[in-house]
């Protein structure tokens, strides 16, 4: 991808450039930062980058650049519990707020797509067939 000019003039010491995945990765930290959102990703590559360990704070996150405004597409796993629209609404706004106040790039849309429900954890004692039960 090509970084994106910050200054179109230049100032008296140089250019500020901004590569997209900076942009990226200000965005998918704002939006694993809402409350609930369990995880971000979703597909498939995600789900093979995570088995295998690979840490990249951009998971789930793409950025296209038209002109000197930026569109967001998220993949997010949603907590259960939690009313989706809400937090999408909250999502969107830390987005736009991150990008904006880190780099004052605009972020003209935020697309997310929600790729699960990560239920809360139960006791591994619930999970045990209990004694005398008739499967």
């Amino acid at each position: 991808m090509n970084p994106i000019a910050m200054n179109q003039g230049g100032t008296e010491l140089g250019t500020i450039q901004i590569a997209p995945e900076v942009l990226e990765i200000i965005a998918g930290q704002a939006a694993a930062e809402t409350e609930g959102v369990a995880a971000m990703g979703g597909g498939l590559a995600d789900g093979l980058a995570g088995m295998i360990g690979r840490k990249n704070p951009a998971r789930g996150v793409r950025v296209t650049i038209d002109g000197d405004r930026a569109e967001v597409e998220l993949s997010i796993v949603i907590r259960y519990g939690f009313r989706i629209p809400d937090v999408c609404e909250r999502i969107g706004r830390n987005v736009k707020h991150a990008v904006q106040s880190m780099t004052g790039i605009d972020v003209s849309e935020v697309h997310i797509q929600i790729h699960g429900v990560q239920f809360k954890d139960r006791p591994a004692e619930q999970d045990e067939p209990a004694a005398g039960r008739v499967k």
